[in-house]
């Protein structure tokens, strides 16, 4: 079968090769891959800044169909439609595995970076990480439910916001879309920063419940702020959905003393922050790292609800043959969330 690849380390090194078809091994299932998003995780890989095991498939947003089940595996019906988790092994032992937070384990292997992923026709993962997808869910949808998980637990598993608070989101991607859902949800008011080249995705923001959009590179964007906010003394909350490290700064001013600022984004290298603004301003700093169990339930159940929609950020949808365009559709931010589709 055809797979997209990282074949080395460096930058680029990724390219479409024939590999063997997979067969499940005890406890394992065998997916045929039905949809595959691409991260901006996967863009850090191309880039050669996150950590990878070459020569591994790519590719950790999946949804798909069980087509085989290996040795001792029960409870998981052939022809299900579902998404999975994305941990191919973590220790089990240590006190983060046994309290619920395997994406902290050091002894983590990951699908799409250490094993092999869902850019191919098919994936092989551990049973127990599957989750059937709620009726009326599309392939193209479940894929996302592994972001929406990992902005579950960013933003639920730590209780970073209350009912009645004011959050400013900054980066109008599948991320920030995805956290603007899960905020309104949990009875926030949103504001979204984007650029002035993030238009059409502040539009759809708008459209997804956003009370308020604004440019990060406005200058009086911290006075617009603080007169939206109740007692004008800032944001409650603030997420950073985009990477980037100006939208980094831009929140330290926008959010109020004692308020909470969460990072979601990953930037791939170092970038300059303030941190005697923490000090000054006695803020909460809360990073979040993939997605827990937890996240996963609260992801279904907000998918199931009809709170969080996914189906709306599909945008750009490519045949695996096509990787190198959709790569670069999803760099140029041409549209919100681009797919391949392994099996087109």
């Amino acid at each position: 079968m055809q797979a997209l690849m990282k074949v080395a380390p460096g930058v680029g090194n990724v390219e479409l090769r024939e590999i063997p078809e997979p067969q499940p091994g005890p406890g394992e299932v065998l997916l045929e891959v039905k949809a595959a998003g691409i991260c901006g995780t996967d863009l850090h890989i191309y880039d050669d800044e996150f950590r990878t095991q070459p020569p591994v498939v790519m590719g950790h947003e999946v949804s798909g169909r069980v087509v085989a089940l290996g040795a001792g595996v029960f409870g998981v019906r052939e022809g299900a439609r579902v998404t999975t988790e994305t941990y191919a092994a973590t220790c089990g032992s240590c006190r983060l595995c046994r309290s619920g937070h395997r994406n902290l384990c050091a002894e983590r292997r990951s699908i799409g970076s250490a094993v092999h992923g869902g850019f191919a026709k098919y994936l092989v993962v551990p049973a127990t990480n599957l989750h059937e997808l709620p009726p009326g869910i599309s392939d193209e949808a479940g894929a996302l439910t592994e972001p929406l998980a990992c902005v579950a637990h960013a933003v639920l598993g730590a209780a970073t916001v209350r009912a009645g608070e004011t959050a400013v989101v900054a980066g109008p991607g599948a991320i920030g879309l995805l956290t603007l859902q899960v905020l309104k949800a949990s009875g926030a008011t949103v504001i979204v920063l984007g650029t002035d080249a993030d238009e059409a995705r502040l539009e759809l923001a708008r459209r997804l419940g956003a009370e308020h959009t604004l440019s990060v590179q406005r200058e009086d964007a911290e006075a617009l702020v603080r007169e939206v906010t109740l007692d004008g003394l800032g944001a409650d909350v603030v997420y950073e959905c985009s990477g980037a490290g100006g939208a980094a700064a831009a929140l330290l001013r926008l959010v109020r003393r004692r308020g909470r600022y969460v990072q979601i984004g990953l930037f791939g290298r170092p970038v300059a922050w303030d941190l005697d603004e923490v000090c000054y301003r006695e803020l909460t700093v809360t990073g979040s790292n993939a997605s827990t169990p937890e996240g996963w339930r609260s992801a279904l159940a907000l998918l199931r609800s009809g709170q969080v929609s996914t189906q709306v950020l599909v945008s750009n949808v490519y045949p695996l043959s096509a990787w190198a365009e959709a790569f670069t559709c999803f760099r140029e931010k041409r549209g919100v969330k681009v797919l391949l589709k392994p099996g087109a």
